[in-house]
């Protein structure tokens, strides 16, 4: 059960840091007394028993990003873990009920053989994300729910139609796995595509300008996708898409050079 008011960012961020304590440690306890005995747990959007699931396994982890969303009682946490022997990016939203209680907690995992995920990928991902600023954005200059996931929205129907339009902002990066593809123009090495995305989840924090949304990504299956927005622009894009079991290692990209080698000092 929540401590503090229903819902206030304050609750739903101690609230998460039970899970993140359950992933580092890899004990189920840290979820005792706020998992709901009905809850749901998908690990790239397939149902696993949770005793069996990534949970189980502790994970050092280098770097945390959460969006705290206080209208649909939810969170959303980036976690890079970027040991070279156990590599992983996770990306994972957890809701609540009314009461307080996680009621779902879905998961993209990837690691090795994901896309643009190499044994340096974390490392990489790690040293790009200290680079930007997600300072909490004044009240007055805060876009609103509908701007933020409209324009997330707009990045998925161009994969559907590549002609329709994309809010880009200027400058934009986008880091996909470990990779910086782009950085400055978001259209750079984007690829065409006519593939629906499906099964859309969304997590939205007006604080920091930011969206996330797991979902059957396009064809290639579970990703999600983290989008800040300033002004109803797109300004960065964080994402994580599964390759393995469903596509090739990669998803049959060749592998860029950096990411073969450790990141430079």
């Amino acid at each position: 059960m929540l401590a503090q008011s229903l819902c206030s960012r304050g609750a739903l961020e101690v609230a998460t840091s039970r899970y993140i304590a359950a992933q580092s440690t890899g004990q189920l306890g840290w979820l005792q007394t706020v998992l709901s005995p009905n809850a749901t747990y998908t690990e790239n959007l397939a149902l696993v028993d949770i005793n069996n699931s990534t949970l189980r396994e502790p994970l050092k982890i280098d770097h945390i990003h959460t969006l705290v969303d206080t209208t649909l009682c939810a969170t959303y946490s980036e976690l890079i873990i970027t040991s070279t022997t156990n590599p992983h990016n996770i990306g994972v939203q957890v809701r609540f009920d009314p009461n307080g209680s996680i009621t779902s907690i879905d998961s993209i995992v990837t690691t090795i053989g994901d896309l643009y995920f190499s044994q340096f990928a974390p490392s990489h991902a790690l040293h790009q994300v200290l680079l930007e600023d997600w300072s909490t954005i004044p009240t007055p200059s805060r876009d609103t729910r509908a701007v933020l996931q409209a324009a997330a929205d707009s990045y998925y129907a161009y994969f559907t139609n590549n002609s329709l339009p994309v809010p880009w902002g200027t400058p934009c990066t986008r880091i996909e796995g470990g990779s910086l593809t782009a950085s400055g123009d978001c259209r750079d090495n984007l690829p065409n595509g006519a593939a629906p995305t499906v099964d859309k989840r969304y997590v939205i924090d007006e604080t920091v300008g930011a969206v996330d949304v797991i979902s059957d990504f396009g064809g290639l299956g579970a990703d999600t996708h983290e989008f800040q927005v300033e002004g109803g622009r797109i300004v960065r894009i964080h994402s994580m898409t599964l390759c393995r079991g469903r596509a090739a290692f990669n998803c049959g990209l060749p592998m860029p050079d950096v990411l073969e080698q450790p990141v430079s000092s």
